[in-house]
């Protein structure tokens, strides 16, 4: 049974990172608001994840900056003070963001079950939330919410952004041809795909007709690889690396017609503008952390190197398995990324004839 036949009037949301994860989130909280207009949600969130989605219609964020160590837990409590919720959506699996939940007050305080509860989450809720039959992290959050009695799950996602993200966004596009925006790097270098290897896709990309972006933030790592594909390229994209805030990139993806990542934010970002995405994965079960509605057009070699080096087929392996290999994504080549995106153009129209 759900837990309310009609709408509650607050609840409270946990989920303090990733970007990808936060818009998965996203999309329950817009499920809740579809059926429950009324209720009040109040969201805990990362400062980073604030930047992009701390002005959500109809939500309170309370931005979390862990940089700041206890100052920062103690600020969020002190926001909540007084304060009581009809539920706690605690949904990372986290010892920081479970910590953050001892300053909610609320009747029900959900989790996840055994399966993808991590890190003690259990000992900070009261009611467990079952883990749907779909592998993917989306499904599991959405899960919160048929929980709460939501009946439509459909993901859908509107995030708001301002006109000068849109014109800055306009502004780097060549609207006579269509665009490739690669976006080549994630917070962890051994999920980067190789300098190489983007390179040749890129090339490939601009022999088709394609305009080339680079787009990431201001690390190093991120620079750095930009850099590299830049040097490589005999069609130089043009280097957006670490010129963007996460609004104006958001901007950007809605304007582009096909985006290259590995397993990084802006993945889901394109999944969010409803952008046709081409996801590169070796580390993780891209059935679990894939572009939820754009599965068809990944590459991935996590199941062969995964089932080759446990022995073990991937659907016997526990949820969270991850391959522990410093360089699997060099097991990607760039023919198969290649083949991927032509398949991709071909579907939607966006190829010009080969000569």
């Amino acid at each position: 049974m759900p837990l309310f036949s009609s709408a509650p009037e607050r609840l409270c949301l946990v989920r303090l990172s990733a970007i990808g994860d936060c818009l998965h989130a996203v999309a329950v909280v817009q499920a809740i608001q579809r059926q429950w207009p009324t209720t009040a949600i109040t969201w805990i969130m990362g400062k980073v994840e604030a930047s992009l989605l701390g002005d959500l219609p109809g939500v309170e964020v309370i931005p979390f900056d862990k940089k700041a160590g206890w100052r920062g837990y103690v600020q969020v409590w002190r926001q909540l003070r007084g304060r009581r919720f009809d539920a706690l959506l605690h949904m990372q699996s986290a010892l920081r963001a479970s910590m953050l939940t001892l300053g909610v007050r609320a009747r029900y305080r959900l989790g996840f079950d055994a399966q993808r509860a991590g890190d003690g989450q259990r000992w900070f809720t009261n009611h467990t939330v079952p883990s749907p039959a779909a592998l993917h992290v989306l499904d599991g959050m959405m899960a919160f919410a048929a929980e709460l009695g939501i009946r439509d799950l459909t993901p859908h996602w509107q995030i708001p952004l301002a006109a000068s993200d849109r014109e800055w966004a306009a502004q780097q596009l060549d609207a006579s041809r269509p665009c490739l925006l690669i976006a080549p790097a994630a917070s962890k270098a051994y999920k980067n795909w190789t300098a190489e290897g983007y390179a040749t896709v890129a090339d490939h990309a601009a022999r088709r007709g394609f305009q080339v972006l680079l787009c990431g933030g201001p690390s190093a790592l991120e620079k750095t690889l930009a850099a590299e594909i830049v040097q490589r390229c005999c069609h130089p994209p043009r280097n957006l690396v670490g010129q963007s805030s996460l609004k104006q990139m958001m901007a950007l993806i809605q304007q582009v017609q096909v985006v290259l990542a590995p397993d990084t934010g802006p993945v889901h970002m394109a999944t969010a503008a409803g952008i046709p995405v081409i996801a590169l994965y070796a580390h993780h079960n891209p059935e679990r952390v894939g572009p939820y509605l754009c599965r068809d057009y990944l590459v991935s070699v996590y199941q062969s190197l995964m089932e080759a080096r446990s022995g073990k087929p991937v659907s016997s392996l526990p949820w969270r398995s991850r391959l522990k290999d410093d360089h699997a994504m060099q097991h990607i080549q760039s023919d198969q990324v290649i083949a991927c995106f032509d398949t991709l153009c071909q579907h939607y129209a966006l190829l010009e004839p080969t000569s």
